[in-house]
């Protein structure tokens, strides 16, 4: 680990050495601006009353190809490049998205920290916010602020106001002076999936609602397992080691794993602590297992022989997969077990970031991003890839699918309880860190210590990304 961050260190150190011999990007003054409809007869007037300054009034994306760098695959693949593929037939401006499959996030995250700044970097990226933020250390990202608030290119104060708020500011950066690194184009929550026929055999009515129920049914499952399992074995709860079920099982206590006043990491915490203490006493009891190959526990989940599992709600159709070609039994998903008297939700997503390449590629990126993110386009990439639209108008369009994924429904509506985990640099580094705690506390290390030692790491990593920015 020490020597990936010396390694990011010097990209970094190099990739601001390239900033730094070529000049920064700035709107150009083209030759020809757009064509406008001409004010057909329209009376005589008093001069208008000059408004801001728009930097991208003149610039003209005609005829531009945009590369998109993104992680879906599948369906979520087929449904987006349908969507391209309309922008690409119906933009006025000839401007072409060319979409590329470049791997999980990390993939594209170890990609991306190699060509900052040069001439290989793409258009448009997915990316989550401590990603942004690690990126924008070598200056390497457009702050779109200028494009949103743009009079001529940008989002209308009622479109503007039509963004769910806490999604729409979430790309918002105070570390780099309220730059806009991102904009977001759809958000997952991390939820518990749970099977209902299972819990009605075990006893329950429902699902639980806190840490104590949720240890007491889990360790129930193990004792009794499913009536319509297809696969042997038995288990209450499958713990895939992962940052963010820690940072949601600690918000679940009540906690957080960043302190934002102090700017400091804090997976010390009483609440992480009492959250990865429960984590542990599952293990010791023999209700929960460590999940040992990837999405093995969805698997394990449709074949009737586990009780919950948490994760994202972008996997519902995985889930339904999984069922329909396993146990076939009724499900759901519900809020993570809390000690708070509401549910603390983790919701994350990744947004679309923009490095900087020419004006005129920067702008007809942002005049795509507009077209994805508008109502229609949202509610159709929202069906297809069970993520939630970013636009309430958006989600009004969703009654049917609603209706007919209730599981979806469900998540949909815990989304006023979200939290979100830290947008700062260098958190893909401190994940790896939190994972190999998660493991050890898991395997029986001591959780005091553990937490202790992931903090001081953690920080430690998080003053090496900030020094960058003296």
């Amino acid at each position: 680990m020490r020597g990936k961050r010396v390694w990011l260190l010097v990209v970094l150190t190099v990739a601001a050495l390239v900033l730094t011999a070529c000049p920064q990007a700035a709107p150009a003054q083209p030759a020809e601006a757009p064509a406008e409809k001409p004010a057909a007869e329209a009376p005589a007037k008093e001069a208008a009353p000059e408004g801001p300054e728009d930097p991208w009034a003149d610039v003209d994306p005609s005829g531009q190809t945009i590369i998109f760098w993104h992680q879906h695959s599948r369906q979520r693949e087929e449904a987006l490049n349908e969507i391209i593929q309309e922008f690409n037939d119906t933009n006025e401006y000839n401007i072409t998205v060319v979409a590329e499959y470049q791997g999980h996030y990390g993939d594209i995250f170890n990609k991306m920290l190699a060509v900052l700044n040069t001439e290989d970097v793409p258009d448009l990226v997915v990316a989550y916010q401590n990603q942004a933020a690690t990126y924008q250390l070598a200056d390497a990202l457009v702050d779109m602020t200028s494009l949103v608030e743009s009079p001529k290119w940008g989002l209308t104060e009622e479109e503007k106001a039509d963004f769910f708020p806490a999604f729409f500011k979430q790309d918002i950066f105070p570390t780099f002076g309220n730059a806009r690194l991102g904009f977001p184009p759809n958000r997952s929550m991390e939820v518990m999936y749970y099977n209902i026929e299972w819990l009605k055999e075990l006893g329950y009515d429902g699902p639980p609602t806190t840490p104590d129920e949720f240890k007491e049914m889990a360790c129930k499952a193990v004792q009794q397992p499913f009536s319509k399992a297809t696969a042997e074995g038995s288990m209450g709860y499958e713990l895939s080691i992962d940052a963010s079920r820690f940072a949601s099982w600690t918000f679940a206590f009540g906690g957080d794993i960043f302190d934002y006043e102090k700017n400091q990491y804090t997976y010390n915490s009483e609440a992480a602590i009492a959250a990865m203490n429960f984590i542990q006493d599952l293990f010791n009891n023999g209700c929960a297992s460590v999940v040992t190959e990837r999405y093995g526990d969805q698997t394990d989940f449709g074949a009737g022989r586990l009780l919950f599992t948490v994760g994202s709600s972008s996997g519902l159709p995985y889930y339904r997969a999984a069922v329909g070609e396993g146990a076939q039994f009724d499900w759901s998903v519900a809020a993570i077990p809390h000690v708070t008297p509401d549910p603390v939700m983790n919701i994350y997503g990744a947004s679309v970031s923009m490095p900087k390449t020419t004006p005129e590629r920067e702008l007809a990126t942002w005049i795509f991003v507009k077209y994805f993110t508008s109502p229609d386009v949202q509610a159709k990439w929202a069906m297809v890839s069970n993520y939630f639209p970013v636009r309430k108008s958006a989600a009004e369009k969703l009654t049917d699918y609603f209706e007919a994924n209730p599981a979806y429904k469900t998540a949909f509506e815990l989304l006023p309880y979200g939290k979100y985990e830290p947008p700062v640099p260098g958190y893909d580094f401190v994940r790896d860190k939190v994972r190999e705690a998660m493991a050890a506390i898991a395997d029986g290390a001591d959780v005091q210590s553990t937490l202790d030692q992931l903090t001081e790491e953690a920080n430690q990593i998080l003053a090496e990304q900030m020094a960058e920015l003296k």
